[in-house]
């Protein structure tokens, strides 16, 4: 059974069964039985046209669970004819299930939530994790969310705004160790591009293509994180920076600057200098202010701190980090790294043993670990 296939047909299943008329919730129910059918048949026989055969599939349960609800009944008889058996439409229907999703009954916070839970295929964990809140929390909102949108519509899509938003955050997911997520945030983010003229847009297009140009140089052959400070700049992508600044140069002339393309101009700075020790922090930390006040994201202040620590001397970074909750993800990373910094290595040590414990994968748990026996060994 190959799973990647029924992941990758999920979001067009969807797409066809709620431009037909079904509500999301509805939706969402029917292709996931049409999903465990395709577990217990495909092994046996095989279907000719899988994204064929599941929208039939999920039609007719989506039909079924209908008609066995008699207090929806009269709505959903609206509905267009179950589809005959047979090829699906070849139209890739994902971006427009973003907006979609997107939905104006929404919030745009729990749009993203849903969204991301639905479409994206990212977990609730995950999603709580970007959002810096708590497991159960999200479930509340992503469970509150599919309340509102139940029986709704789904024939006003939202705004760019959000679905940028989710983009943002499914490539980041992916930015962190699954490439399938961030090659399919890119090729989203490239067709909406392409039909919206939009500065922010081709600012997020600008900074996915300005991170990813530098994934092959992010990791060791062993999985190993590698600081941007370390790598080798030999192996970032020189042809996606050339694309991925081009793009943001095209975005700032239009003088409608958003959190993307500020984002996006830091990357572009740090893919300009040829030497780790030729970056210029001091117009880092001018785009970071900027960010600052399009955002006010704790985030943001974060990595500020460590630009300002890289441009100013590293007290001078430890006193904008002191002005930050020490709950922050990576607050205690960005201390023992500044600790360093500045010569102390007995608390940069602590420091990263205690960060390693709070990691948010096994990846950089290790890298943590490693800075923190790297220091301990020079003590010995």
């Amino acid at each position: 059974m190959d799973e990647h296939l029924l992941r990758s047909l999920t979001p067009a299943v969807l797409g066809v069964l709620v431009r037909r008329g079904a509500d999301f919730a509805a939706a969402e129910d029917a292709v996931q039985d049409a999903l465990i059918e395709a577990v217990r048949v495909w092994p046996a026989d095989s279907p000719r046209d899988p994204k064929g055969w599941l929208v039939t599939v999920a039609w007719r349960k989506f039909l079924d669970a209908t008609r066995a609800d008699t207090a929806r009944r009269r709505r959903e008889e609206s509905a267009a004819e179950e589809p005959a058996p047979g090829p699906a439409p070849a139209l890739d229907d994902t971006l427009q299930l973003y907006f979609l999703c997107a939905h104006p009954l929404l919030t745009p916070s729990s749009a993203v939530a849903l969204t991301l839970r639905a479409v994206g295929g990212l977990t609730t964990r995950e999603i709580a994790r970007a959002y810096l809140v708590p497991e159960a929390t999200m479930a509340q909102r992503i469970s509150r969310a599919k309340r509102t949108v139940s029986g709704a519509r789904f024939d006003r899509p939202g705004d760019v705004a959000t679905v940028l938003r989710v983009l943002y955050l499914v490539f980041n997911e992916g930015y962190s160790g699954d490439v399938d997520l961030v090659a399919e945030a890119i090729r989203l983010t490239r067709r909406l591009a392409a039909v919206i003229d939009h500065p922010e847009v081709a600012g997020l297009l600008a900074l996915m293509l300005l991170h990813h140009a530098r994934r092959a140089a992010r990791t060791t052959p062993d999985g190993s994180l590698v600081p941007l400070a370390e790598q080798d700049r030999g192996r970032w992508d020189t042809r996606m920076i050339a694309e991925g600044v081009g793009i943001l140069q095209a975005a700032l002339a239009g003088d409608r600057l958003g959190e993307y393309q500020a984002q996006a101009a830091i990357a572009a700075l740090h893919a300009d200098a040829p030497r780790a020790d030729q970056t210029d922090w001091v117009q880092i930390v001018e785009w970071y202010d900027e960010l600052v006040r399009l955002t006010d994201s704790p985030v943001v202040r974060l990595n500020r701190a460590v630009a300002v620590g890289e441009a100013d001397g590293p007290r001078a970074g430890l006193a904008a980090l002191a002005e930050l909750d020490g709950s922050l993800p990576r607050h205690t990373a960005v201390a023992a790294y500044l600790h360093e910094r500045d010569g102390d290595r007995r608390t940069a040590a602590r420091l990263y043993a205690e960060a390693a414990g709070q990691a948010p994968s096994l990846a950089e748990r290790d890298h943590l670990i490693r800075q923190a026996a790297r220091l301990n060994a020079d003590r010995t």
